[in-house]
């Protein structure tokens, strides 16, 4: 890369540009509770007080410290938002006063900590997001157990699950990480001094978590989380002022992978580096669109090393190369600030095989002065036997056949002009053939192509005639002259068609892959998503696919398939099984069951598994690193797909059985209380009466009389509405229709619910010449006694309740109006709905919220409609309107 070529890259451009406006987030990071991370973020805020910036303290905590109690004198403290849960009432930092105040700096302690439910985040660290949002500059605490990526890590080693983590984006996040570290011995007798836990807990910590062995593996990880944080920044700062790499500030190790012989060794020899070193290293491999195509045992050699160097835990990279391999390896290597390449040697080729094509190795070795370069040879033990011997340049021969052609057509068109009309640039004819077959053939069937058309122009165009022999200097000249332009013009035509084709086949992959997306992005089922895959990753790679899931014994069976099939042979069946059993991929390509004709990747996100994706190719190679890369990321699109149609079943059973329980409250509600408080009435009512050691008047008994028969009138319509309710859900209640008269049925409702309706003055204004409906006669007096009933309730007393209709269009209205409070607009469809009651409602007759669902039912299985509207002018009063087919209307009985 030399200097005119560097520039910022707009990624890094574009991140800075993010970060204005945005506060700065500083993180003192230990490796364990005890080591100062409250203390010096303390004293880092008196220092900024000092320096005049205005710092709130929003939430510290001190764990009874008197040191660091000491240090929070002279600060400002936020005060805590109290918050009852569990019976206690607890106290979480007040993010809404934070935000609110708009200080210029921060104090947020213990990043990782969980909210109390209820809160607007569930973790602290969100909290920190928003504040950040707004501006606000923080210093914030973190030990290293609670990043995310280490959580398991921290596990195995100390035997303790911490169940409160941090993202690792967010420690990435932060402008500034400092690290608080303190000796192993020192943070031991912290503890045991009872500076870190109260005296009953050290023992039991000293024992477990804080013992020495746990604690300088922690320490490990806390200066590797810091150095790798500080290393990204480095990174940025380099991509975004255009500085050339590598800067020496931490070791990283890339590995090469060109020559197919040697890029085991190269990956075994990379990991052994890192690992002696402690460093990340990085596994590229580079597909140039000048070079020729790839033999397929090279191309698999190289897919099978890439598969090694990711078990292995490398970072692995393909990378498309428009002009020299080396200088794309050094290029991504600056990039990357590498200080460390490691490079293939393998055996000599032989020389048509070396024409045209770049010794990577000396190539970056002469010019990758920056890099400290490790050129590997292959051993004697992975040295192959020599391929057997195939067409020169690995061409098809009816490439060649067909420049032969070419060439000889444009030699009679040189005849022909030179018959015709002589001209003195007879050569240029024979160079436009040269194109053509470089745009057609390829880069060696043009030179081939220059070298023949230079025979046939020396025999047949040049004096003497018929002669290899050229007598004329200026004859000589425009000879080689012609070699040379042939040969430079069939080369640079022959890359510009394999950059064309290349550039095609990328468009053809992103197209394939957007379409795929988009496909089961769409895919309102398993099944939808599972065909489409099927079909995208059998168009994408030219491959016979298979997608797997378990049966009901556990074991995957074939779904879908493309083309179709039943079943795969018992090594193939058998990778199915481990990659599905295992979580990783087994089969042709891996290492795991390599004979197998099949690649199985497992499908799902995390550990959750939902199916097993195979792809066979149809001459049994393994997968080209390219198509790998596209093959895994439609992997990753289907296990998000399946996830989400996973997870949507999950939601609606979640909804159900949601629902399910809140009719099951509402219900158990409805016995406990509207149906025991008539009960108890009767009760109290008929032991009084039964009591014959009482003396009651003649009015009283029969006030007694009354409420029993009101009660039990009351109690019979709560049961007769629980019924019909559940032959309705059950589509047990069929309407058994004839010709009826409204009014008749309002008078009866009326006069069924005289108790109820004792304190009310209803009107019925029918009028004489309202025409007959069809309808079952009982359940319309069912409908119209609820709609009478939930009058009543709502109604003050004294006031009128009025029942009117009318005929309009096929259908007769019914109405019933109170003058209530009314219901607001939005739950006028909702007062239908099972065991829904106005929040407005307090204070009035309780019932069961059956009724107008009752009634709706009622009414739309008589093939009419029912719905709520005011009853007044101003939004007061409720109008209750059903509407029934006229008796003229055909209808079932």
């Amino acid at each position: 890369m030399t200097a005119t070529d560097l520039r910022p890259e707009p990624e890094a451009l574009l991140a800075e540009a993010g970060r204005e406006g945005r506060g700065r987030l500083k993180v003192f990071l230990g490796a364990a509770p005890g080591v100062g991370k409250t203390f010096a973020m303390l004293e880092a805020a008196r220092r900024r007080a000092a320096e005049g910036v205005d710092v709130v303290a929003a939430v510290v905590e001190t764990h009874g410290r008197a040191e660091t109690e000491t240090l929070l004198q002279g600060l400002e403290l936020l005060p805590k938002r109290a918050q009852f849960y569990r019976d206690r009432i607890l106290h979480e930092m007040d993010l809404d006063a934070l935000l609110e105040r708009r200080p210029e700096l921060a104090l947020i302690d213990e990043l990782a900590h969980s909210n109390i439910p209820g809160s607007r985040h569930e973790k602290r660290w969100q909290d920190v997001e928003e504040v950040l949002a707004a501006g606000i500059d923080v210093l914030t605490t973190l030990n290293v157990q609670h990043l995310e990526t280490l959580n398991d890590r921290v596990a195995r080693i100390s035997g303790v699950r911490v169940r409160e983590t941090v993202p690792d984006a967010v420690l990435e996040r932060a402008d500034e990480v400092e690290l608080i570290d303190l000796p192993t011995e020192e943070l031991i007798e912290r503890l045991r001094a009872g500076k870190v836990y109260v005296q009953d807990q050290i023992a039991r910590a000293v024992q477990n978590f804080f013992s020495k062995g746990n604690l300088t593996a922690l320490r490990e990880m806390a200066m590797r989380a810091a150095a790798d944080r500080v290393d990204a920044q480095l990174q940025e700062h380099m991509r975004a002022n255009a500085i050339g790499g590598p800067w020496p500030a931490q070791e990283r190790i890339l590995v090469a992978l060109t020559e197919s012989p040697v890029a085991r060794t190269l990956v075994r020899t990379a990991k052994r580096m890192a690992d002696r070193a402690r460093v990340e290293w990085v596994a590229v491999t580079v597909m140039s669109v000048d070079a020729p195509p790839m033999p397929e045992p090279d191309r698999d050699a190289l897919a099978q090393a890439l598969r090694l160097a990711e078990r292995l835990g490398a970072e692995v990279a393909t990378l498309q190369a428009a002009g020299p391999v080396a200088a794309e390896i050094l290029d991504y290597a600056a990039r990357r600030n590498v200080s460390r390449i490691l490079l293939g040697r393998s055996r000599p080729r032989p020389f048509w095989r070396r024409i045209g094509q770049e010794d990577v190795a000396r190539a970056v070795t002469d010019t990758g002065r920056d890099f400290e370069v490790t050129v590997v040879s292959e051993t004697a033990r992975e040295q192959a036997p020599p391929p057997a011997r195939r067409w020169p340049l690995d061409r098809d021969p009816r490439a060649y056949g067909k420049a032969t052609v070419i060439v000889l057509a444009t030699a009679l068109a040189a005849l022909v002009a030179d018959r015709v009309f002589p001209v003195p640039s007879l050569s240029l004819i024979f160079m436009t053939g040269v194109i053509a077959v470089a745009v057609r053939q390829g880069l060696w069937p043009s030179l081939y192509a220059s070298c023949v058309s230079f025979l046939i122009y020396n025999f047949f165009f040049t004096d003497p005639r018929n002669t290899f022999f050229v007598i004329r200097q200026d004859q000589i000249l425009t000879l080689v002259l012609f070699l040379i332009a042939s040969m430079l013009t069939g080369n640079l035509a022959a890359r510009l068609r394999d950059r064309a084709l290349s550039q095609r086949e990328i468009a053809q992959r992103t197209n394939l892959l957007y379409d795929f997306a988009r496909q089961i992005a769409g895919a309102a089922s398993s099944a939808e998503v599972l065909r489409s895959a099927a079909t995208h990753v059998s168009a994408a790679l030219g491959c016979e696919t298979v997608l797997m899931r378990p049966d009901a014994a556990g074991n995957p069976k074939i779904d879908v398939a493309e083309p179709p099939r039943e079943d795969l042979a018992l090594r193939d069946a058998s990778a199915a099984e481990y990659a599905w059993r295992r979580g990783e991929e087994a089969g042709r390509g891996s290492g795991t069951l390599p004979a197998s004709q099949w690649l199985f990747l497992p499908v799902g996100r995390g550990e959750r598994r939902l199916a097993v994706l195979g792809i066979s190719f149809p001459d049994g190679h393994a997968i080209a690193p390219a198509d790998r890369r596209l093959l895994d990321a439609m992997t990753d699109q289907l296990g998000i797909a399946l996830e989400r149609i996973s997870l949507q079943g999950d939601l609606e059973k979640a909804l159900v059985a949601s629902e399910a329980e809140r009719l099951r409250a509402a219900l158990l509600s409805s016995v406990s209380h509207d149906l025991r408080t008539p009960l108890v009435s009767i009760i109290g009512a008929a032991s009084t009466l039964a009591d014959p050691a009482l003396s009651l008047p003649d009015g009283a008994r029969g006030a007694m009389a009354e409420t029993i028969l009101e009660e039990g009138e009351r109690l019979d319509r709560y049961i007769q509405n629980l019924l019909d309710m559940t032959r309705l859900g059950h589509g047990a209640l069929r309407p058994m229709r004839m010709v009826v008269d409204l009014r008749e049925i309002a008078g009866s409702a009326r006069h069924r619910l005289r108790g109820a309706l004792r304190d009310h003055r209803v009107t019925i204004g029918l009028p004489s010449s309202l025409p007959p409906v069809l309808a079952d006669p009982l359940l319309i007096e069912q409908v119209l006694m609820n709609l009478l009933d939930n009058a009543a309730k709502y109604a003050p007393e004294g006031s009128e309740i009025i029942v009117s209709g009318g005929v309009k269009g096929s259908a007769m209205e019914l109405s019933v109006s109170d003058a209530g409070p009314g219901i607001p607009a939005e739950a006028r469809s909702r007062v239908f709905d099972m065991f829904y009651r106005l929040a407005e409602a307090d204070g009035q007759r309780a019932g069961t919220g059956l009724g107008l669902a009752i009634a709706r039912g009622i009414v739309e299985a008589h093939g009419g409609r029912i719905a709520a509207a005011p009853a007044q002018a101003d939004g007061t009063g409720t109008r209750i309107t059903l509407a029934l087919p006229l008796a003229d209307q055909k209808g079932t009985g």
